[in-house]
């Protein structure tokens, strides 16, 4: 068993970022927006000093040293949301029956899909934004998760059941993950 006594991170606040703790709350904003977090674990701390925040844990096994570097990133994703966003491009492939695809409130609706007459649905999580031109979907937002959750959402409600992948190809499938 693995225990050591302190574990200590640093990460740099970049100027127009905001970081703020309520109890187990954190909210990171700036001008793009803000995304809060909570984080609860007896032996694992999140304090600002100045410019900078520091996660400390005390007396860390296994398991709470892999929940401290997942905070880590967690932190260091809200922040580079807000500085930089994220996006995922997608596209829309198929072979026969032409998709129309369009964003209707908070989903995205899929017409036409494999000739179906009854349009699929995935839902759009939180301040993501999807824009659609042709057949390539662009999903962008300041939260990692939600940008991914969207993208998966878009991704499954597409997906064959019953049928050979390789034959039928058809769907809409992430083609690039950045920043």
């Amino acid at each position: 068993m693995v225990t050591h006594y302190l574990l200590e991170d640093k990460i740099d606040i970049p100027d127009g970022v905001n970081v703020s703790i309520q109890g187990n709350m954190v909210t990171v904003s700036g001008k793009n927006g803000s995304v809060n977090r909570e984080f609860i674990h007896p032996r694992i701390s999140i304090i600002i000093a100045g410019k900078t925040i520091i996660i400390r844990a005390e007396k860390v096994k296994k398991k709470t040293q892999a929940l401290y570097g997942t905070w880590r990133s967690h932190l260091r994703n809200m922040i580079t949301g807000l500085t930089e966003g994220f996006e995922y491009k997608m596209k829309a492939v198929y072979s026969h029956f032409p998709m129309k695809i369009s964003v209707k409130g908070d989903h995205v609706e899929i017409d036409n899909f494999l000739g179906e007459a009854v349009p699929r649905r995935a839902k759009i999580l939180g301040d993501t934004v999807v824009k659609i031109s042709g057949q390539e979907l662009s999903v962008t937002g300041i939260d990692k998760e939600h940008v991914g959750q969207t993208a998966a959402n878009i991704e499954q409600k597409t997906k064959i059941k019953r049928f050979d992948p390789r034959v039928f190809q058809d769907g809409i499938y992430i083609i690039s993950k950045g920043r």
